[in-house]
């Protein structure tokens, strides 16, 4: 049986990819799962795993071609020996794209990384990381390119890793993020007032989406004040303990996504989506992080974020954030979310009012956080102050709700107790 490999969506906002390169070739045998090809996006560049074993028989688009998503790129062949009778493919490839340098600016969310700290082993040059393989260093901080694979190519394995790990051996930390850029100033045309270019595919799909998002739900907006200062006292006391037990900085937004969790644990209806007449209440807490890149943004996907500790969740938003503004994100780290957070307050605003990431029913927007002159019991306190901003659909969540799980995301925020770090 043949089994189709099609170019997949690697976000939400992604109409096409770009191959980058063919892992496998023509009558190679391949596991499930197993990398075949490299593509590049305006976001990610990802390997694509096999969706079957069995034999690689016809790849149609060859390396530097951009297909849609959802195109057929190649067909395995699921039987041996139907697979031994096709014919190799014949066509010249084409000249491989070269991938942009990453310019992205990261999403305040992400923590800044530690020193770097040398590795066990010596690093193999374009080393393939599967996506297992990913997960195990995403839990464990460890960057998995820096290790020595025994896989063939010089692939790091699952056993790799374990035995790595098992070692003891300090975690190789990922390298300094590059600072934000601002976007490139038009150029004009001399004696022009004016200038104009096409959007890029980005843009056009981020345009389609926000359209659709107003079109679709019922926007609301609440607002509530939240007091960090006890946030602030515990990072500032642990904060050196934890880079050196975990690897990563303790930054806020955990604490953030760990209260978010909980209460979303307890309103399950903001956890929701909508299909035509029907609510669906989702099972599973997945938490996307928007992370700014340059000319849009991405959102990987933090899965089952109520299951993680402080620890866990700082851990998944470093990987992920740094493999966003790295374009290495895999196609299931930017789909399934059913709740996201986003940062407008990392350049200093006040707070934002997001617009919902369909099929979602609620976003939140975290503004920056400022010290500023609280009334606590008929005194004036200098207390570190964020605005926290819910946009939800009022379609299915009203504004008692909504205020409700805010005032929990408040309480679990402000009366976090650090035993739990």
């Amino acid at each position: 049986m043949r089994v189709d490999v099609i170019m997949p969506q690697m976000g939400e906002s992604i109409a096409e990819g770009t191959i980058t390169r063919w892992i496998k070739q023509v009558g190679d045998t391949v596991e499930r799962d197993e990398p075949i090809f490299e593509i590049s996006t305006d976001k990610v560049d990802a390997e694509i795993p096999a969706p079957s074993a069995g034999t690689l028989v016809e790849i149609k688009n060859q390396e530097g071609e951009t297909v849609p998503v959802n195109d057929v790129v190649a067909f395995i062949e699921t039987d041996a020996s139907a697979a031994a009778s096709a014919p190799a493919s014949t066509a010249e490839p084409a000249a491989v794209a070269e991938a942009p340098a990453p310019t992205a600016a990261l999403a305040a969310a992400a923590p800044t990384p530690p020193a770097p700290v040398a590795p066990a082993a010596a690093p193999v040059a374009g080393v393939f990381v599967s996506p297992v393989v990913r997960r195990i260093a995403a839990e464990h901080g460890i960057d998995p390119t820096t290790l020595a694979g025994t896989g063939a190519g010089g692939r790091v394995t699952k056993k790799d890793i374990q035995a790595f790990i098992a070692s003891g051996a300090a975690a190789p930390a990922a390298a300094a993020s590059p600072a934000p850029l601002a976007p490139p100033a038009p150029v004009f045309a001399a004696g022009s007032r004016e200038t104009r270019e096409p959007m890029t595919m980005m843009r056009k799909k981020i345009a389609e989406h926000m359209i659709e998002s107003r079109r679709t739900s019922a926007h609301v907006n609440s607002v509530f004040e939240v007091d960090l200062t006890n946030i602030g006292k515990i990072r500032a006391q642990h904060k050196a303990a934890f880079r050196d037990r975990h690897g990563v900085n303790l930054t806020y937004m955990p604490f953030i996504i760990k209260a978010v969790s909980d209460a979303l644990r307890d309103w399950p209806i903001v956890n929701s989506s909508v299909e035509g007449d029907t609510i669906v209440y989702k099972k599973d807490l997945n938490i996307g992080i928007a992370v700014a890149l340059e000319g849009g943004l991405i959102v990987p996907v933090i899965r089952n974020a109520d299951d993680l500790s402080i620890a866990g969740i700082a851990k998944r938003v470093f990987d992920l954030a740094d493999r966003a503004r790295t374009k290495k994100l895999n196609p299931d780290e930017v789909q399934g979310g059913t709740f996201t957070i986003t940062n407008p307050g990392q350049f200093g605003g006040l707070y934002g009012l997001p617009i919902i990431s369909q099929p979602q029913v609620a976003i939140l927007g975290i503004g920056g956080i400022e010290k500023r002159p609280v009334v606590i019991d008929d005194a004036i306190a200098i207390r570190s102050m964020v605005y926290m901003a819910l946009s939800y659909d009022h379609r299915v969540v009203d504004g008692a709700v909504a205020d409700q799980f805010l005032a929990q995301i408040k309480r679990g925020l402000q009366e976090f107790d650090a035993s739990l770090l």
